[in-house]
């Protein structure tokens, strides 16, 4: 029955840290969007690797 005297303070004292640690999250805006990064997948960014056309093939003409 002694070791409740030291858990109890131990997990007050973790619940208060995790407390803190959930509302500087909420505060800092962690969760503020969540839909845009599953998203930014779909998007084609990579237009630096599509070979463009030679001016003088089309100069051929």
């Amino acid at each position: 029955m002694d070791i409740l005297l030291l858990l109890i303070p131990a997990s007050l004292f973790l619940l208060a840290v995790a407390g803190l640690l959930f509302w500087w999250s909420v505060r800092s805006g962690q969760y503020d969007d969540l839909d845009s990064p599953g998203q930014r997948i779909l998007f084609e960014d990579d237009d630096h690797m599509v070979p463009k056309p030679d001016k003088e093939q089309d100069s051929d003409d």
